[in-house]
């Protein structure tokens, strides 16, 4: 048993050393023990390479100024571990983890002694969501964001009343296949039959592989650029605006998000005829006014988030090719002109030449960083790939960016960018920095 959430939380990290395993098997094993808590909720499933996260909080913002609560599984965490499991935003209770943990525990150590071996890390944490959802916070629905793939992955044995693909990229190549069509492929596999699909994929080999599925499954399919559609686009100070076409006859003008980037538009978009759709259904009641504010109160931390107004300091998780062309795209048109000096990190099992390449085209400086986890890439082998004739390496990436907000000149911009697991480190050490500079 344990007694204390550093306990049981060491217990859950300690199993990122059994890797990741595709399949459900485990999860249905699992559940089965447990009385199937999973068909006992009414789900949304989100998938895609990136913007799942930023989807998920849309949709729940809108919900949830509709008056509902709502349940959310995400990751990886920004601020802290609770995060992935939460309510209206609001992270689960330390106490509430050392009652899960006590629940799977037990189940992880039956199920080490059969044909399955021991559930991963990924998937203990998932089923402690199904458990917390059905037995300890009962809520209207649950957002369940995919971890990884689709078609394998640990939430894939939900029944969702609707389900979301976001984008397709080329990312975890090495599991997921190294097309756009394969990747597609996994990532469709969370299309249930007779329900309804909504993507923004926009890449013609992805598009094809969903909307066989999609037939294959009977499920309704909207996609974007042609079920639905994004017009009258404008950057603001702090954030987008918008406007949402639907089947060519319904219109949502001059929506807006606080949250900066034209992609996050897509992800909004998502979430407006998510939330459409199960207004349709009676899964929920909520009107127009519920929409635009939920969309303009959403905030999902560590995308493209600003730190520091002065000096002006950005974080953003760009960690794989998409993110970075989003994260260069945005830097290239909001702050033209500016010195870029970027701080990055990265999992050495990424695509990471192009997005270094890319970063480079817009750093004045950039200087590349390792931080303590088992997939991170190494400093100098990051810099071995970087063409700057600015580059350096960090030995300690705390160090480094402290200097880094030290020397930075008042009209130069740091960016600290890269894997999510580094965004994680990194944004308690800005918060300490700025409030022990404020006093």
């Amino acid at each position: 048993m344990f007694t204390t959430y550093q306990e049981a939380l060491e217990w859950i990290h300690a199993r990122l050393r059994l890797g990741i395993k595709p399949g459900l098997k485990r999860m249905e094993w699992m559940m089965e023990k447990l009385g199937n808590p999973e068909k006992e909720l009414k789900t949304v499933h989100i998938g895609g390479t990136n913007g799942k996260g930023s989807t998920v909080t849309f949709l729940r913002s809108i919900l949830q100024a509709g008056g509902y609560t709502i349940g959310t599984f995400t990751s990886p965490y920004i601020e802290q571990f609770n995060e992935r499991i939460s309510v209206n935003g609001i992270p689960i209770s330390d106490e509430d983890i050392i009652r899960l943990t006590n629940v799977i525990r037990p189940l992880a150590d039956e199920m080490e002694e059969t044909e399955f071996g021991g559930p991963t890390e990924f998937e203990v944490v998932t089923a402690m969501s199904f458990y917390y959802f059905s037995k300890l916070h009962p809520v209207d629905i649950v957002l369940f964001e995919v971890g990884l793939g689709g078609r394998f992955d640990s939430t894939n044995i939900i029944s969702p009343l609707l389900s979301i693909i976001t984008n397709i990229g080329l990312d975890h190549t090495n599991i997921l296949g190294n097309s756009y069509e394969d990747i597609a492929f996994e990532k469709a596999g969370i299309i249930k039959r007779d329900t309804p699909i909504i993507t923004a994929a926009k890449q013609p080999g992805a598009l094809k592989v969903i909307k066989e599925q999609a037939l294959k499954m009977n499920a309704p399919l909207f996609r974007i650029n042609q079920e639905f559609t994004i017009s009258s686009h404008k950057s603001l100070a702090r954030g987008e605006s918008f406007t949402v076409n639907i089947n060519g006859d319904q219109t949502m003008d001059q929506l807006e998000i606080a949250m900066i980037g034209q992609h996050q538009t897509e992800n909004a978009a998502l979430a407006v005829i998510a939330g459409q759709y199960l207004n349709q259904i009676s899964a929920v009641s909520i009107d127009n006014q519920d929409i635009r504010v939920g969309l303009k109160h959403a905030f999902w931390p560590g995308r493209f988030e600003v730190i520091s107004e002065n000096p002006l300091v950005i974080i953003d998780g760009a960690h794989n090719d998409e993110g970075v062309t989003a994260l260069v795209h945005e830097l290239s048109s909001r702050f033209k002109g500016r010195m870029i000096h970027i701080v990055f990190a990265a999992l050495k099992d990424k695509k990471l030449d192009k997005m270094i390449g890319s970063l480079d085209e817009i750093a004045e400086q950039i200087t590349f960083v390792s931080f303590d986890y088992p997939r991170a890439a190494s400093a100098n082998d990051l810099f071995e790939l970087s063409q700057s004739s600015n580059k350096s390496v960090g030995d300690e990436w705390e160090t480094t960016i402290t200097q880094e907000l030290t020397d930075l000149p008042n009209d130069h911009l740091l960016v600290i960018t890269g894997s999510l697991y580094f965004i994680s480190r990194v944004k308690p050490l800005l918060f300490k920095y700025f409030q022990n500079k404020i006093n």
